[in-house]
């Protein structure tokens, strides 16, 4: 029986950019309709089990490893499809959004992997997602090249064995992408448009490269997300003529309910898995989304006071360690925000002994890598992996068999001794108001107070405050979380900000609409999945 014909798609409010014919063929968006109209509906299935996983959450206050897979986590034969040489080595990868300067100062980075992000690294502009394919197509061509207009510096690519390999991050499944409709006038989820796209222009051209089409998978909450991840490989290999295993894939277990299921997704995806990845700072999102409302128990302190040595977190590193390389898997790390200052030495130098710190911890639990925003840590970290690892490309041969992890210790959240603070309180608002307006103007990198903050870290931001004045939550000045509280603290940000910026700077801006936003998010008695979904509709409408 053949395959229905594919809904034909169109490009639908958006002004023409300069060479998006390059990217939007005929051929290219024949092929994306054919994956939205073969996996879009599974896709919705698995969203809407999403809900259903998070209501037993609320009426049970815990999670386990799933029965019906025990026999997955108990057969010691299986491993992961070997590594490809490109990714053999991957002790250091630097993540950025794919606009031109970025492109080419990532893969210059002296790093071995760029992350080149579609997803919170990036505000999912129109001119983001088209712009961004063009530019990977013509770093893999070597004809991107770029001169800053302030300082007159030319960035040109250097030779293509000094590069990093590029690992590209489609958006999650709960974006859409509405400049992409069907004869439906549905629109294509954004993870299949940004993967699509990637794939049908430079899967080819990779492999004459001595590469391939290597992938993050980000927000994946269940094994079963992760088999619809690997149906669409096996079909996208077949269909362009790829052999099967030449696509390989990491997945971020930055949401909870995947670091029970790290097994599961490897076996799913074990003919395209590369590795694992702690994605940090979504996974603290995940907890406070998942557990926000199951008392004083969960409720986390101030951001920036929950460190990778906190019990539940160090139970979640180690795990993923033992995970991948019982399975022969890559343990890459999570990432250093930090983002050097020219002007203050000793910003820097309390910094970067932080930085070491993280990442010498990293390396010495058997982490194969890590990640870092900024090129200027990649020495820092190359230290740190090269005292460990030497000439070796990882330590999978360290088996971590001591770990032993128990359900609850992965949400033992009421272990740490932190709590929220008034100044935690007032650095959420800051931050979320400073993100979401860059994010409105096409920014999904963003450096603030000196890090690197993109999606995840205001998704924390605006959850801690929703779960802070659920909870009741009482800070050190005896002031109460509650949404006249925060107004007020959202009121004054907005004020210093207007003074910092100035007034035309300001006027410029989209800071009321951000302001707004952030408070529509935060203070709502509905819980919003995803802060990235009604800041869409705002890029959108």
């Amino acid at each position: 029986m053949s395959a229905p014909a594919p809904s034909p798609l169109a490009i639908v409010d958006a002004t023409p950019l300069p060479r998006q014919e390059e990217v939007l063929t005929d051929a290219a968006l024949a092929f994306v309709a054919e994956l939205h109209q073969r996996f879009t509906p599974r896709r919705d299935e698995l969203l809407a089990r999403r809900a259903g996983r998070r209501e037993e959450i609320a009426r049970t206050s815990t999670l386990d490893f799933p029965a019906e897979t025990a026999a997955i986590r108990a057969d010691d034969s299986w491993r992961v499809a070997p590594a490809p040489p490109a990714l053999e080595d991957r002790r250091v990868e630097i993540t950025g959004p794919t606009d031109r300067k970025m492109t080419i100062n990532a893969l210059n980075s002296g790093a071995r992997v760029w992350l080149a992000d579609f997803e919170d690294a990036s505000s999912p502009t129109w001119s983001n997602v088209v712009l961004g394919q063009l530019h990977m197509k013509d770093a893999f061509a070597r004809r991107i090249d770029f001169t800053d207009e302030g300082s007159g510096k030319s960035y040109a690519l250097r030779p293509a064995d000094e590069l990093a390999t590029v690992v590209m991050r489609p958006r999650g499944w709960h974006l859409p992408e509405r400049h992409l409709r069907d004869g439906d006038g549905t629109a294509v989820p954004g993870a299949l448009a940004d993967f699509g796209l990637y794939f049908f222009h430079n899967a080819h051209t990779l492999l004459e490269l001595g590469r391939g089409p290597y992938f993050y998978l980000p927000k994946t909450e269940s094994y079963q997300e992760a088999r619809l991840w690997n149906d669409i490989f096996v079909f996208a290999q077949d269909r362009l003529g790829i052999p099967q295993g030449t696509i390989r894939a990491t997945v971020l277990i930055e949401t909870i309910t995947a670091a029970y299921e790290m097994e599961e997704i490897l076996y799913e995806l074990r003919d395209h898995a590369s590795g694992l990845n702690a994605g940090r700072w979504d996974y603290l999102f995940s907890i406070v989304k998942n557990f926000r409302d199951g008392g004083p128990g969960f409720v986390l302190p101030d951001r920036n006071a929950v460190t990778m040595t906190a019990p539940f977190m160090r139970a979640y590193t180690e795990l993923l360690v033992r995970t991948c390389h019982k399975r022969g898997a890559h343990a890459i790390g999570g990432m250093a925000a930090f983002i050097p200052s020219r002007r203050d030495p000793e910003v820097n130098k309390v910094a970067f002994e932080k930085v070491k710190a993280d990442k010498d911890r990293e390396a010495a639990d058997g982490f194969d890598g890590s990640w870092v925003a900024h090129p200027d840590l990649v020495p820092l970290a190359m230290a740190s992996f090269d005292a460990v690892l030497g000439e070796k490309p990882h330590q999978k041969d360290r088996l971590r068999e001591d770990v032993s992890v128990a359900p609850g210790d992965l949400i033992a959240i009421d272990s740490l001794e932190a709590v929220p603070t008034s100044a935690g309180l007032r650095n959420a608002v800051s931050v979320g108001i400073r993100y979401i307006e860059a994010w409105l103007r096409g920014l999904g990198a963003v450096a603030i107070f000196n890090l690197m903050e993109d999606a995840a870290t205001a998704e924390i931001s605006r959850s801690q405050i929703w779960q802070w004045i659920n909870a009741g939550v009482v800070f050190e000045n005896g002031e109460r979380a509650t949404a006249a509280l925060v107004r007020s603290v959202a009121a004054e940000e907005l004020d210093a900000i207007r003074a910092e910026a100035g007034e035309e700077s300001f006027a410029a801006g989209s800071w009321h609409q951000a302001h707004d936003l952030l408070l529509k998010v935060a203070l709502d008695e509905r819980y919003e999945d995803f802060l990235t979904l009604p800041a869409y509709d705002h890029l959108t409408g």
